[in-house]
């Protein structure tokens, strides 16, 4: 790493993670055009094997991803929170979801979300075509396809990966989520192959999506301006709309990513409100009510549907599809939404990821495929259909001219490709930025631009090459070995979470001696402490005069026991002891300077600076979990070594009942 001259890290990055991924991208796409048909032969073998033989594993597998998920959710590790104790959310709501849903599935909704219901009515798995109950299946696998086990999937990945980088100060990348079962090794070749595989994955599958948007914005402007649907065409919308990614880089998450996916939200939601008003409206509401019946009432028999006794290709084309699709997003999409998600709960966290954006793609799977599906078997529009079959990127642009507005819709739906585009794209710089730079959150900008350029570069070279097909099966392929990953990662984090259950209880449970902080404190005194407002001087002077001394005694008597016992205390003004424990985990008492709003009584100002001004601190302890929202501002120095000594037996309790 060098150092600029205001010690600003101009490079962050973990080598071995970086080098190797940039090379085996190069080697990738140079074979990939070099030699694409014989890249598309390789792969198309591989999917094939997958498809006959290791079906069956990633139907049990994405089953018991949704079934782990869920129950974590329900159980009393729902309350545990994303970050320590106090952590509080670092977006709103309403950003956290627009977040979600435009790193998740965006361009896939746009480009399937009439060529998918269409294809399923045309030619159902199993029944006859064109019918009636053709209609009823074609939108039940199509929820099926797009509802919760795909999010479960990157549930998994995500809230393990949010639990240890938050929680346990682990670096943002998927070898920490490995630490319960391999320890310190994931710093060594073990963790390095674990990355490098998910920035390959995250890499191929942004490119790949990349190549699909790319298509569909070319018939769109085809359709509007009459722009030729040709590979330079392609490559140039590439070039531009990359550029568009690395600006939207540049400015970071919080003014680029949120804002752009923030506008995709409303651009979908305008979109979705038109076809819901112009196409069949009380046939969509009644559709939207019984797919979701249809869709609940068969989770179970779908889910682990194999299409055994009626043995063809159209599971492993669609269903083992679209779950080695999402396997193989899950380390860019769980990323991601691990890096927005700090500070909720699990159960908050579980509910948000599983139900808000699986209600959105509800909706508009049935405003856009009913609507396609009521044109084609009410209206008789059996052109959309041929234009479906023919070529998927320009169903939505055919969907459209049977609409009112037709050039204005398809020119907002183009715009909305795109803007899912920029955040395909620098969503998935930024998690690849993380992964190489092991786990840094705010690494150079050059890092993350270099990494939008290069997905940029890596799907232009695909589509030059005709290698967009092969791409798309060696990352489905990816998911395989990927899967076994996630299983561990699930084992991991409930280990994890066992662990701290354990400690939670005995912190609960252990017997300590009574320690009466107010005991020698007159009544009438302890009446004025307790309305009185310290200041943020008045607690650090009682930090430097009582909490240091005390936490120095308690360290100099564990020193003489031969136990490593240090006290510590940084810039933010906060002091600890931290007790070393070798190999087990160790002992941490800090005491906080923390500041709060004045209570309404006493703030009669409501102007911003006075506000400042009337804020008041409370000394509280944090332990190695987080916060413990309890004030030791005004105890004595007794009372605050017995305080210490009271966390430290509950924590050797812990030690105890964990050997």
């Amino acid at each position: 790493m060098t150092e600029q001259k205001q010690g600003k890290p101009r490079i962050q990055i973990n080598p071995p993670v970086f080098f190797i991924s940039g090379v085996l991208t190069l080697v990738f796409v140079i074979f990939t055009m070099v030699a694409p048909e014989a890249a598309g032969a390789l792969f198309g073998r591989i999917q094939a094997w997958i498809t006959h033989s290791a079906g069956w594993f990633y139907v049990l597998a994405v089953a018991g991803f949704l079934v782990f998920v869920v129950l974590l959710a329900a159980s009393d590790y729902g309350r545990i929170k994303l970050g320590p104790d106090h952590s509080i959310p670092d977006y709103s709501y309403a950003s956290w979801f627009a977040m979600l849903f435009s790193a998740g599935m965006g361009i896939g909704l746009m480009f399937f979300g009439v060529a998918e219901p269409i294809m399923h009515y045309a030619n159902p798995p199993v029944g006859d075509a064109a019918t009636v109950n053709a209609a009823r299946e074609a939108m039940k696998i199509t929820f099926f396809h797009w509802g919760i086990h795909a999010w479960a999937i990157y549930a998994v990945v995500a809230l393990s990966l949010a639990y240890f980088a938050f929680r346990h100060d682990l670096p943002l990348t998927i070898r920490s989520s490995l630490y319960p079962l391999i320890g310190e090794r994931i710093h060594g070749p073990i963790g390095h192959t674990v990355d490098i595989f998910a920035v390959l994955g995250t890499i191929f599958g942004v490119a790949t999506s990349l190549g699909f948007g790319v298509i569909q914005v070319n018939s769109g402007l085809n359709y509007l301006f009459g722009l030729p649907t040709t590979l330079l065409v392609q490559v140039l919308l590439i070039a531009v709309i990359t550029a568009v990614a690395t600006l939207s880089v540049g400015l970071g998450l919080d003014t680029g990513i949120r804002r752009i996916s923030e506008l995709n939200m409303v651009l979908a939601v305008v979109l979705a409100a038109f076809v819901l008003i112009a196409g069949p409206t009380v046939f969509l509401l009644q559709t939207l009510v019984q797919n979701t019946g249809m869709y609940l009432s068969s989770l179970f028999s779908m889910t682990f549907n194999l299409y055994a006794y009626e043995p063809s290709g159209w599971i492993g084309g669609w269903t083992l599809f679209y779950w080695g699709w999402w396997i193989a997003w899950s380390p860019f999409v769980g990323m991601f939404i691990a890096r927005v998600s700090r500070g909720r709960t699990i159960r908050e966290f579980v509910i948000g990821v599983l139900l808000v954006p699986v209600g959105f793609t509800f909706m508009w799977m049935t405003f856009f495929g009913d609507t396609a599906i009521h044109m084609v078997m009410i209206q008789g529009l059996a052109q959309l259909a041929d234009a479906v079959a023919a070529d998927t990127s320009v169903a939505l642009f055919q969907f459209f001219e049977h609409l009112p507005f037709s050039s204005v819709t398809s020119l907002l739906a183009t715009l909305l490709v795109i803007t899912f585009f920029v955040t395909s794209s620098d969503s998935g710089s930024l998690v690849v930025d993380m992964l190489t730079s092991g786990g840094k959150e705010e690494s150079p900008t050059w890092q993350r631009i270099f990494w939008a350029v290069i997905e940029g570069i890596v799907a232009a070279a695909l589509l030059l090459a005709g290698g967009l097909g092969a791409l798309q099966t060696a990352t489905i392929a990816s998911a395989l070995p990927f899967t076994v990953v996630m299983i561990l990662m699930c084992w991991g984090l409930l280990r994890a979470l066992r662990i701290e259950a354990v400690k939670r209880l005995s912190l609960r449970e252990a017997r300590v001696a009574p320690r009466g902080p107010h005991a020698a404190m007159a009544w009438q005194r302890r009446v004025r402490f307790l309305i009185h407002q310290p200041k943020r001087r008045e607690v650090l002077r009682y930090l430097e005069d009582v909490v240091k001394p005390a936490l120095a005694e308690v360290a100099a008597e564990l020193q003489q026991q031969s136990l490593d016992a240090r006290l510590a205390e940084d810039e933010d003004d906060q002091v600890w002891l931290e007790v070393r424990h070798g190999e087990e985990i160790d002992f941490f008492y800090a005491v906080h300077p923390r500041p709060y709003e004045p209570p309404s009584f006493v703030l009669r100002d409501t102007r911003a600076d006075r506000a400042a001004a009337l804020k008041y601190f409370r000394a509280e302890v944090h332990l190695r979990e987080g916060g413990q929202d309890y004030d030791i501002m005004g105890w004595s120095k007794n009372d605050v070594i017995n305080d210490v000594l009271d966390q430290y037996e509950r924590h050797m309790h812990f030690l105890h009942s964990m050997r």
